[in-house]
């Protein structure tokens, strides 16, 4: 069973920074991908990176790229999201996901079997 636990969530004012956590156990395979996705009120939940477990290669969506940045901790088996220059339409709830796989484009929730329970972010203008 994995089990996924974001955490660092909050409020923060435009253009400030947070950096989400997420604590994966469970998880054996050599070669996964962990992703983070985010929903706000009335949206479909969309992609917002990911990143490959065997060659910690990265994948931004175009809204974020240059301001998200993701990246691992092999000996805490953690995934971080370092968010900056925050807008208030990064206002949602943010996921952390964990797909069995490495694919060409890990944008797609379907690919991920096992989720966190979402951390809010919300950004005031």
């Amino acid at each position: 069973q994995v089990q996924l636990v974001e955490s660092g969530g909050g409020l923060v004012q435009a253009g400030g920074s947070l950096r989400l956590s997420c604590a994966a156990s469970g998880r054996t395979f050599s070669s996964y991908t962990m992703g983070w996705f985010r929903q706000a009120p009335g949206k479909e939940r969309e992609f917002v990176a990911a990143i490959r477990w065997s060659d910690s290669t990265t994948y931004y969506a175009g809204s974020v790229k240059g301001r998200f940045t993701m990246s691992r901790d092999n000996a805490k088996n953690t995934v971080y999201l370092q968010i900056d220059s925050l807008k208030p339409e990064d206002t949602a709830v943010y996921y952390c996901a964990s797909d069995p796989s490495e694919r060409g484009t890990p944008v797609l929730p379907r690919h991920y079997d096992y989720w966190g329970q979402g951390i809010q972010v919300t950004v005031s203008s």
